[in-house]
């Protein structure tokens, strides 16, 4: 489970660099070549200002009154070659420029921290210059900071999905819990309730003393096989070589006796001796719990079949019921913690079965067929190396 927010939190943090490193270098591209559009456009407008001053041909007057007229927000400062502002500006706050007699200064200022002025020469003997300094326009402003609202956004993007996976984390741990504690008081239920009776059967002075004893002995060892399997979830279980067509008879057996006479079971194996490394405690509860939902599906009446075939690599073991079926939209859904479709179901016994086979035996537990009102198939597969 660690491992996988690890890998989940990695996997978003990498995404999340590669889209505004993606986006920063994309930016800069953008900006330098708007830069240099915009002083384009800078010299374009000096070179129509020195038209209109020089030329008497109306078509090129007309040309250079076009491009002066079209900057509208690159604004531009003219002075000479000593930096002294000559009174020629262009898209500047006209009130401000009214009423602070330093705002000239202050922009001059500002621009020429932003741009290399351009130097138009009018006389080398005396030197005589002018100079254009000019500062961003709206679209160079957004460009530029468009790199970090999308880095705030993606930031917050992160953050959300990280802590919603926190807290999808938390409820899924709650629910286990919850679960766990429910599980475990119906599994000690059932033999609790019986030593109950024989205890009242007891008090009654009964002769048959010995057939009490027998009973109530399997009902302790039944206590000490549940006590012995939650023991074993909180730890790595010892796994032992059993023969598991053995072991699959001896859960079947076992089932038969609480399955009614309506049920009917079968194994079909091509192998009499198939050894495996397994737990024996905790791999006949994972065939215990699939067994009782392939009992409720069939609500008492139909068949159930066990099939064990022998890879070369691996032993896929297939249940199959007659009952109701499962749709395919709660495949996955039926293995997560507090997900039944039981009216009295706690939604952790397909859960913890799947853990006990993944990650205690390193097989698969998965529904492997399911037809509505036809039964289903779920399948085990346990790797033989």
């Amino acid at each position: 489970m660690n491992n996988y927010w690890i890998n989940g939190r990695t996997i978003i943090a990498f995404i999340a660099i590669c889209i505004v490193s993606g986006t920063i270098f994309y930016s800069n591209y953008l900006s330098k070549k708007i830069a240099k559009e915009e002083r384009f456009k800078v010299e374009s407008w000096i070179e129509a200002q020195r038209t209109i001053l020089k030329s008497s041909d109306s078509s090129s007057l007309n040309l250079a009154i076009k491009i002066s007229s079209e900057n509208h927000d690159i604004p531009i400062i003219e002075t000479n070659e000593n930096d002294s502002i000559t009174g020629n500006y262009l898209n500047l706050d006209s009130n401000l420029i009214k009423n602070d007699k330093d705002y000239l200064q202050k922009k001059l200022f500002q621009l020429k921290e932003q741009n290399k002025p351009i130097v138009t020469v009018i006389s080398q003997t005396p030197y005589v210059a002018n100079k254009y300094y000019y500062g961003e326009s709206a679209l160079s402003k957004q460009l530029k900071y468009y790199p970090f609202i999308q880095l705030l956004i993606i930031a917050l993007f992160v953050f959300y999905i990280v802590a919603s996976l926190q807290i999808h984390n938390k409820s899924t741990q709650n629910q286990l819990w919850a679960g766990l504690a429910k599980e475990t008081a119906h599994q000690l239920g059932t033999p609790v309730t019986s030593l109950q009776g024989w205890i009242e059967v007891l008090k009654e002075d009964t002769t048959d003393n010995k057939k009490i004893i027998s009973e109530l002995e399997k009902d302790v060892q039944r206590l000490l096989l549940i006590s012995d399997r939650f023991g074993k979830i909180g730890s790595t279980p010892q796994l032992e070589e059993k023969n598991l067509l053995n072991q699959v008879e001896y859960m079947v057996d076992y089932m038969k006796k609480r399955a009614g006479m309506n049920v009917e079971f079968e194994i079909k194996s091509n192998q009499k001796n198939i050894q495996i490394f397994i737990s024996p405690q905790l791999f006949d509860w994972v065939l215990e719990n699939i067994l009782k939902n392939a009992l409720d599906a069939m609500e008492g009446i139909g068949k159930i079949i066990i099939e064990i075939k022998d890879d070369n690599n691996a032993v896929i073991i297939d249940i199959t019921d007659t009952g109701k079926g499962i749709s395919k939209q709660n495949f996955e859904k039926i293995f997560k913690p507090g997900f039944s479709t039981k009216r009295r179901g706690w939604g952790l016994g397909l859960t913890l079965s799947k853990r006990i086979v993944e990650q205690y035996h390193h097989g698969k537990l998965m529904v492997h067929y399911s037809e509505l009102n036809k039964g289903t198939t779920f399948r085990i597969l346990l790797n033989k190396v």
